[in-house]
């Protein structure tokens, strides 16, 4: 209702009363505002087809209502095509569901403790394929049965299980929602089995911190197991590593290059200072601001920034990766089904995919506390130093919009530049 007060939205992700250190949330929900549960239903046609230009505009200005987090996550992240029916989401559930069952069966046939409950923290196998006899992988592992001669893949993924259960211990202690062990060991079983299914990532630390807000928002296992892998095909890019290279450095060096565009004399002075690799900023761009804000506000950081980036068309790239751009652009007849920051892309005549708005996000950041590190920063621990100081004290709005202005001041640079 219009007029009526903001209301905190921390009671939904409820923090232990000992955790006294965590950033305080900005975010609230506010009628007129926030996505509510009322204006989410009324962008439904009868059938289940979704009007979704209805509300990326509200995402944009105040997020989702945590109510219905989960559900509207799923369509941004292209979980569902907007223009499916109820019955067709249903049908693709329940066939997604099943996948998930068959994957997670598989990983519990080579390794009991999948889907057992419990985690696994203590190494199962050495690098050769051989079992680790230690008492306390032992207990641990007291499940699992030697079946002999294992192949490369299955000792790959045997490796990871005990640094993905170290993870998760470590992953958003403060809430009370990982006080209760079943959620701890969903995190792991969910991250085990992508790990499994994904053979060229399989897993690398700052995943859980991806994939800890989907079991949060969605209660069935598979369900979240595929919102986090729709969020993976965003973000594997940065997690895949050579031997010479690591994902992220991509992301990095169009960091590099957009702060040379937007402040120069920045990005001389961090050149200067032996920064000009940007490997300050890697924490920034892996798990998506998750440190630098609290737990809810990086939700709504997060629905915003894909609200932003939204392509009606993310379904089909994802479903029909055949499919040409040019083809799955056919598909979609209005402008407003598209985010801002993707509208502002299509302008774009360029072969070159275009940058992802969490590179201006940090760009942003950087050019906030530009004269800071101008003035005060003497070598990279400074940046670092400087850097760390901004949890908890950043807006996630207010950042998303400074990241809007800077990507259209960069275009505007760099097509000032080809005349």
């Amino acid at each position: 209702m219009w007029g009526a007060p903001a209301e905190p939205a921390d009671s939904y992700y409820e923090v232990r009363p000992e955790c006294t250190d965590v950033p305080e949330t900005k975010f609230k929900i506010r009628p007129g505002k926030t996505l509510s549960v009322r204006k989410w239903q009324a962008a439904f046609a009868p059938d289940g087809q979704l009007d979704i230009g209805k509300t990326l505009g509200r995402i944009h200005r105040g997020g989702i209502h945590p109510t219905i987090r989960g559900e509207v996550w799923e369509f941004l992240l292209g979980c569902f095509d907007p223009r499916s029916t109820y019955e067709e989401r249903e049908q693709l559930r329940m066939e997604r569901r099943e996948h998930y069952d068959k994957w997670k069966t598989v990983c519990r046939e080579i390794f009991p403790v999948i889907g057992s409950g419990q985690f696994i923290t203590a190494p199962v196998i050495t690098e050769d394929g051989q079992p680790i006899q230690d008492p306390l992988v032992l207990q641990e592992a007291d499940n699992a049965g030697n079946k002999g001669p294992l192949d490369k893949r299955i000792i790959n993924w045997l490796l990871l299980l005990h640094q993905i259960g170290l993870d998760v211990k470590r992953t958003d202690r403060s809430l009370v929602f990982y006080e209760k062990q079943e959620n701890l060991a969903k995190l792991w079983d969910i991250l085990s089995v992508y790990a499994w299914i994904d053979t060229d990532v399989g897993y690398c630390q700052g995943m859980s911190d991806l994939c800890s807000p989907m079991i949060i928002l969605l209660e069935n296992e598979a369900d979240a197991f595929w919102c986090f892998e729709r969020m993976m095909r965003r973000m594997r890019g940065n997690f895949r590593c050579t031997e010479s290279s690591v994902g992220v450095e991509s992301q990095l060096s169009h960091l590099a290059m957009v702060t040379q565009v937007i402040d120069p004399k920045l990005h001389q002075h961090l050149e200067t200072l032996g920064g000009g690799d940007y490997l300050f900023a890697v924490r920034m761009l892996m798990v998506l601001f998750r440190r630098e804000f609290s737990f809810c506000d990086s939700l709504y950081l997060w629905e915003m920034m894909w609200a932003l980036e939204y392509d009606p068309d993310l379904f089909y790239l994802y479903e029909e990766p055949t499919l040409s751009l040019e083809e799955s652009k056919m598909r979609s007849r209005s402008m407003r089904h598209y985010g801002k920051f993707e509208r502002e892309n299509m302008k774009i005549k360029s072969d070159e995919a275009p940058l992802p708005i969490s590179v201006f996000l940090v760009a942003s950041v950087l050019k906030e506390k530009s004269t800071k590190l101008l003035q005060e920063a003497r070598g990279l621990d400074d940046v670092v130093k400087i850097l760390n100081d901004i949890t908890g004290s950043l807006d996630a709005k207010k950042a998303c919009n400074e990241a809007i202005k800077l990507h259209k001041k960069y275009l505007k640079k760099v097509e000032e530049g080809k005349k």
